[in-house]
């Protein structure tokens, strides 16, 4: 599932061709993603502008005039691809999969914005802003990993007397939002945190450290455009590279990177997902 680089990345690009522009034209092709669209969507969405786009931890938000917010959720395998003609900058893009091309939005600005999602776990909805705190899916959020809130003294608090892994704890949204299983090992490994290791275990100067690291972590990987495995491509069809810098995810056997450690990348199952880390370094 795309995480949040992946996700802030995909923003980024559509953005262009989004921001300040009309949907002039919208279809819906089928009744539901992952649930279903909400009523008369195309109707709603056709001839209202797009203010600004935002991003809430793995959700892109389209703020639309008339005070409706526009939810977007790509889900596993969900691609939004730029089609049509954009001074230049996007040419004629096709999905590879055109049976699976459910929402197409025709912008003022050219540009024919196409949502492809293969598995269907991926998501549309609107909702008024007022209502945007009360949102099923917005309201339990923790804060944005790269905010202000993200700090020290707030980890510290939810991590007091959690016994929880450490793996566990920074996947949980309501702790964090946007952190996925990319980036949660690569920046315990960073950290010489154990995915094991319990939260109320962690001293004070390693919860210090690892809130800078995990906001490195996520913005070398926005730079590198995010990491493609699978199906996520950025929104103009080009890969994300950050998959060449990972230290310990899916590098199972491989030597540790760090220059004084001798160990090797091992692989544990928790929660039903795969944890890749060190087991020298990582205590």
């Amino acid at each position: 599932m795309p995480e949040l680089p992946e996700v802030e990345t995909v923003k980024r690009g559509i953005a262009p061709v989004m921001e300040g522009f009309r949907i002039d034209r919208a279809e819906i092709r089928r009744p539901d993603l992952r649930w279903p669209f909400p009523n008369n969507m195309a109707s709603r969405l056709q001839g209202r502008q797009v203010l600004s786009l935002r991003r809430r931890g793995k959700y892109i938000l389209a703020d639309l005039d008339k005070a409706e917010v526009m939810l977007i959720h790509l889900g596993m395998s969900g691609r939004i691809l730029i089609g049509g003609e954009v001074a230049g900058m996007f040419k004629n893009g096709k999905s590879e999969l055109p049976q699976h091309d459910h929402v197409q939005f025709q912008m003022s600005s050219g540009a024919i914005l196409t949502f492809n999602d293969p598995r269907r776990f991926g998501a549309m909805d609107l909702y008024r802003l007022e209502e945007e705190d009360q949102h099923f899916l917005i309201k339990k959020m923790g804060p944005e990993p790269l905010s202000n809130a993200f700090q020290e003294d707030y980890l510290l608090e939810c991590m007091s007397g959690r016994r929880v892994p450490m793996k566990a704890f920074l996947l949980d949204q309501k702790v964090v939002a946007g952190l996925g299983n990319i980036y949660v090992c690569e920046a315990l490994w960073r950290a010489g945190l154990s995915p094991r290791r319990l939260a109320m275990n962690v001293p004070k100067k390693k919860v210090r450290s690892l809130v800078a690291i995990i906001r490195d972590v996520l913005l070398e990987a926005i730079e590198a455009g995010g990491s493609s495995l699978r199906d996520y491509r950025q929104a103009d069809g080009a890969l994300g590279y950050f998959q060449h810098n990972f230290a310990v995810y899916d590098q199972e056997g491989q030597p540790c990177r760090k220059s004084d450690c001798d160990g090797h990348v091992s692989r544990i199952v928790q929660s039903g997902r795969s944890s890749f880390f060190c087991g020298t370094c990582q205590r």
